[in-house]
Order: C-alpha cells, then structure tokens, then sequence
C-alpha cells in the first residue's frame, strides 16, 4: 500500500527556517521520484521541487531558488524539504507526491500524494 505522510509544518517567522519531511512506504525511492509542491489560499498548486531516482534535484519555482533544498535517506525511504529564509508568501499547505521513475513539474504526473502539511509564515 502506497503512502506519503507529510510533517514538520508549523508556524514561523519571516527569516526563519523550517524542514518537512515525506515519510514514504510502499515503494521504493529507487524506482520513483518525489516532487514537493505547495497550494495557498485561492491559487493552484505549485510544483517547486523535485528529487529523481539518482538523487538528482529539479528546481520548478524560481521564487524558492536558493532558499529551498531536497534530499532523501534512502535507507528510511525519508524525503525532506530544507526551507530557509522564509517569507509571508510561502504560507501554505506543503504536500510532496510521487511519480514514477523521471521527475516532473506538472501536477498531473504524481499519482500518489500525502495529506499536506501546513506552513504559515507570520510575525
């Protein structure tokens, strides 16, 4: 049975840091790339990155570039999202998502996703 469960959410301060994680189960990290994508309130959910069977990252949102990282531990099937320099704009639900084999920005290529995890940035 096919799993992803989000955690690390909270709240924070602008400038601040937070890491989520994506507990996988089910499958393998070594036949399937795990995207992490968020949605605010009102707009459509945004890839932003994304972790390829070698380990590889693709960055799909400019807006995170150098602030946000990806990486997994293969050995707890873990992928994380390291979020640094945090902004008011970030606030939203954080969800990460699998797809078979190559990463993807697009929504529609993740067949499997976790419930989400919600980050607010605020002071």
């Amino acid at each position: 049975q096919v799993q992803l469960v989000e955690s690390g959410g909270g709240l924070v301060q602008p400038g601040g840091s937070l890491r989520l994680s994506c507990a996988a189960s089910g499958f393998s990290l070594d036949d399937n790339a795990i995207g992490w994508f968020r949605q605010a309130p009102g707009k459509e959910r945004e890839a932003l990155l994304c972790i390829s069977i070698y380990g590889g990252n693709k960055n799909y949102a400019d807006s995170v570039k150098d602030r946000f990282t990806i990486s997994r531990d293969k050995g707890n099937n873990t992928v994380y999202l390291q979020m640094n320099n945090l902004k008011q704009e970030d606030t939203a639900v954080y969800y990460c998502a699998r797809t078979y084999y190559y990463c993807s920005g697009y929504v529609q290529r993740f067949e499997y996703w976790g419930q989400g995890t919600q980050v607010t940035v605020s002071s």
